[in-house]
Order: structure tokens, then sequence, then C-alpha cells
């Protein structure tokens, strides 16, 4: 096959696919003449290319522009019902799933509790009994009746360092109880996701960063942090020379020597002080009742009432004491993240640091830019992230629609391998001027 410096004729062609597919998807709908501006083809490359992706039902029509003196143009866009994703947000206090169309749109969900906090350790079959069922589930109410497109993948966010082998994704979750665990082939062993279907596994603070680049508050930057703040903490690192974005164990930092003991074995980790579960310990052991049976979420709530009151009514202090406690170690912990990356800024993320909002934030902004080296900090912007409780399962379904882009928008053949995904590549050059001050 012939070559053009070290590529082949189809290697260029995938190229010029997938920078269409991405210019589209991004940006578009687009007339052909801006198209081609845009991906950086000639006008007959362009021309080439969309009719080819037109065949293949990847894209579709879109309305008219008209032009000055001249015929209209007509404008594509990525065709939505092509192809279905679904993302999987393996969290600590239950498994949610949901599928999406390829603009995103979420066509079903679900979700299933995970056993209580008291032993931490999650039995693997149940976690990937639930995984399982939950997909089942979702793709069962988007049937063939709902004219739902090609399945492209299913992504899965999980707290833990994701390994990669020969076997598959690898699980070392400590603070659940998973060591080594080969949750994918678990999950391909079952005989219940289909053979051709690409899985792709992958940490959860990075694919909620990987949401949050794409959709959300990270739009525009080259350099990020974003912060996992739910039962415990994590971060995503996106720098120039971390280009794919990088899982950092964030949470067990080093706060405190010989401090509170954390939930992964050793002492004084940030997240025995940050995390839900340890700012909730906190609170019991000063005093605070949460409701009784209350899962983490009700009894943060009730944190947060008794500290922030309504109607004029007087903070609890003991609960007030604890919240602010907590800033300041979270802020703390951003000062590190600001020292040792230099983002241009950070998210904040997770149902907990959510949950908490703007006020808390606040105040955690405030202890970071003190602990933080002053000229790293007068150019980080600290945010809430934009994409909500779902940011980990949309992360999670970005991970097979990269890679789908990356092939040019072609099906993987049967017995290939899923490529290693490539959601920070596919971002192309639509980072620059996006995103608005911090």
């Amino acid at each position: 096959m012939a070559r053009h410096s070290g590529r082949t004729v189809r290697d260029l062609r995938r190229e010029s696919r997938t920078a269409v597919l991405q210019r589209l998807y991004f940006d578009g709908p687009m007339s052909r003449l801006a198209l081609g501006s845009a991906a950086g083809l000639s006008s007959g490359s362009v021309s080439n290319v969309v009719a080819e992706l037109m065949a293949d039902g990847l894209l579709e029509e879109a309305g008219s522009l008209g032009a000055d003196g001249g015929r209209p143009r007509t404008l594509v866009r990525v065709a939505a019902g092509r192809g279905r994703l679904v993302g999987v947000d393996v969290g600590e206090t239950r498994v949610r799933v949901e599928l999406f169309d390829l603009s995103m749109s979420e066509l079903a969900r679900t979700e299933r509790a995970l056993p209580g906090h008291g032993s931490r350790s999650y039995d693997v079959g149940v976690v990937a009994g639930h995984i399982l069922d939950g997909v089942a589930e979702v793709l069962g109410a988007d049937g063939p009746g709902q004219g739902g497109g090609e399945l492209l993948g299913v992504g899965v966010g999980v707290p833990g360092i994701v390994e990669r082998g020969a076997g598959g994704a690898l699980v070392h979750g400590q603070t659940i109880g998973w060591d080594a665990v080969p949750l994918e082939a678990l999950l391909h062993g079952s005989g219940r996701l289909p053979a051709h279907v690409p899985l792709f596994i992958d940490n959860g603070a990075k694919t909620l960063g990987q949401a949050e680049m794409w959709f959300g508050g990270g739009r525009g930057a080259h350099n990020a942090v974003v912060v996992l703040f739910g039962s415990g903490v994590g971060a995503c690192v996106v720098t120039d020379e971390v280009e794919h974005g990088r899982a950092v164990e964030w949470g067990h930092l080093t706060v405190r020597v010989r401090g509170r003991r954390c939930r992964c074995g050793a002492r004084g980790c940030l997240e025995a002080y940050a995390g839900a579960e340890a700012l909730l310990a906190r609170w019991r052991e000063a005093g605070g009742e949460p409701p009784p049976g209350a899962d983490e979420e009700a009894a943060l709530t009730a944190l947060l009432s008794a500290a922030r009151p309504g109607d004029g009514a007087e903070p609890d202090p003991v609960a007030a004491e604890v919240l602010a406690e907590t800033a300041e170690y979270l802020g703390a912990g951003l000062a590190d993240l600001i020292n040792l990356f230099q983002p241009e800024r950070i998210l904040v993320g997770g149902w907990a640091g959510l949950q908490l909002g703007a006020p808390f934030l606040e105040s955690v902004r405030a202890h970071a830019l003190a602990h933080a080296l002053r000229h790293p900090a007068g150019r980080v912007g600290i945010a809430l992230g934009r994409l909500g409780p779902d940011a980990v399962t949309v992360g999670a379904a970005i991970l097979p629609l990269a890679a789908f882009f990356a092939r040019g928008g072609r099906r993987l053949p049967i017995d290939s391998p899923a490529p290693t995904p490539a959601w920070r590549t596919a971002l192309g050059g639509r980072l620059a001027g996006q995103w608005g001050g911090g």
C-alpha cells in the first residue's frame, strides 16, 4: 500500500475522517467550506470524506446557511442516532449505568446500591453483576422499538488504580479491598457482553476529568486539575506533559504526620480528613448526630443543615467547626496541586463537592490561595464542576466515543482488541479560547 511520510493511504484517510468527525462534533453543524478550513483539509478532500461519512450514516444534513449572492450552503452534523454508548460509574455507594446517543443525550439510566460502609470491602462478583445487570437494563429500555443505533462501547469508571496487562484491565482499589481485580476479564468472561463491543475501564476521577474537559468547566484549558470529592477524594491532572490526563491518588497525600488512620491503612492522609466519609466520622466523634439509618448523602445534608441553617437560626458550632476544618484541609491539598502542576484552573466535582456547594468552595479557595505559592496561585481559577453528579458516567462513555473517533468512525473487526483510549488527543485544536476566566 502506498505510504506518505511513513503513513499508509489508509492511515491518511482515517485521520481525515477523524478530523472531520471531531470538528463537526465540537463545532458543528458546519458547511463543507467552513469544515475544510477548520479541519485543515482541501475542498476536494472534505467533499470526499463527508460523502463517505454520510454513506456510512455518521453524518446528516442540518439545514442550510444563506450566502450573499450565491447558493445557500448545506450544513452537515454528526448523526446523534448513529450510535449508542454506555457509561458506568462504580462509586463507593452505588453503581450507576447510563445509556447515551452520540450527542451524549441520556437515553436510559439505572442505579444499584452497594453494601453498607462498615467494611468498605466490596464483593467483586456483586459489583460485576450490578454492572452487567445495569447494562442489560439500559439497553433493554432503549430496545429495538426505540430506534437506537449501534452500541459502540461500554466505559467503566472505578475507584482505584487501573493497570493494563495482557489479560485486560486490573483494578487496585485498596480502600475497597480490591487487589489486582481482573474486572475486564470478569465482565467479558460472563458472556453477557457482546464479544465485539469494546470495553474500557479507567479511574473514576479520570473519567470525571474527561467529561469536564470535553463538555464542562475544563473547556479551553490546556492545564487543569479536576477533583472528585465523594466518599473519598481523587483528582485527574491534565497538563501539556500529560496530554491524556492522569489519575493521581491525591486523597492519599499525607497532610498530618501520625494523624488519623485512613481507610487505606496509612495515617494522616488527606482522605482521612476531607472525604465525605471522614468528614461525617469526625462530626460524630465531636458529638454530631446524623439521622439514624441515614446514608452518606443524607447524613451530609444533615450536617450542612446544622452548620448553615436557614431562617436566621444559629448554626450548630460543632457542625460548623468540622466543616470549616474540612475546608482548610481541602484547601491545603489544592495548594499542593497548584504548586506541583501550576494548572490554569481547578474544578471540584463529585457528589459531596457539589452538595457542599459554592459557600464551602469559597472557604476552600481562600485556604488554597493562602497555602500556595503566590505566582501559580495568582493564575489559577477554582470553581465547581459544571456537569453535576452524572459526570463520571458521561466521562466513562467518552472512552469508547473517543476511540470511535480515533478509528475514523469505523467499527472494530470482531477479533480486534479495543485501542487505548485517546480522549485528550481527540480534543484536537478545540481547546483554545472556549472557556472564560475562572
